[in-house]
């Protein structure tokens, strides 16, 4: 079986070489130190997940992913980043990113979280191509995208998962914990914050169907409530 490509974009000669040279045991890994060649790379060949520094010269990792994300909904990207201010996080996650780790990072976490994407990325390609009705709306999560009628939402894969996972459970309160298990397999607080935005951006996505909701429930975690 062939080995699944990394696209790997990091200026630091030093931390890039020894980052690459311990993926390359299980992934063919691309690594790229500048943002423009990262990205022509990306755009002229297929990679299976992409791991982007924040801070690049030509092009930083924030404009990669937004570019990225305009070509593919369905990619998994990682940010890695010495930047630790929340914003940050945030502004990497609400492009599009599925996760952000703070460097310095750990090879056995960076590594953990490659496989949960790809396992992730390989069972929903492997699933029957069933959909959900919301209200008006079509949602399919083998291909990312909710729609009504004509007009259609590209959804990353992180959030196909969690409306998924509310529409496996709607009208049922979701503790935050299960659901941080389910979507990123850890509940700490920065995991927590993502959740947040996501829920954000699907809220948005309702906002004009006032039967469908996504409710808080303090203390406890959310529902999605359809009428």
């Amino acid at each position: 079986m062939s080995k699944k490509k990394i696209l790997y974009v990091e200026d630091d000669e030093t931390l890039g070489f020894l980052t690459a040279d311990s993926l390359e045991s299980q992934y063919d890994v691309a690594h790229f130190t500048n943002g423009q060649s990262g990205f022509e790379a990306f755009c002229n060949d297929d990679f299976d997940l992409c791991i982007l520094d924040v801070m690049l010269p030509d092009m930083d990792g924030f404009e990669i992913a937004t570019q990225i994300r305009k070509r593919n909904q369905e990619i998994p990207i990682i940010f890695l980043s010495a930047k630790t201010m929340k914003e940050d996080r945030i502004k990497g996650l609400k492009l599009g990113a599925d996760d952000y780790l703070v460097k310095p990072y750990s090879m056995e976490e960076l590594t953990l979280k490659i496989e949960v994407f790809l396992n992730r990325s390989q069972k929903t390609s492997s699933k029957n191509n069933a959909t959900y009705l919301i209200g008006s709306f079509e949602f399919n999560p083998n291909n990312y995208c909710v729609s009504k009628g004509k007009e259609i939402t590209n959804l990353t894969e992180r959030e196909a998962a969690l409306l998924k996972l509310f529409l496996d459970n709607k009208n049922t309160v979701l503790k935050r914990e299960k659901i941080l298990m389910e979507l990123w397999g850890t509940d700490d607080y920065f995991m927590g914050r993502s959740l947040d935005v996501f829920i954000s951006r699907l809220r948005k996505i309702f906002k004009d169907e006032p039967n469908i909701r996504i409710e808080n429930i303090p203390r406890v975690g959310f529902k999605l409530v359809l009428e």
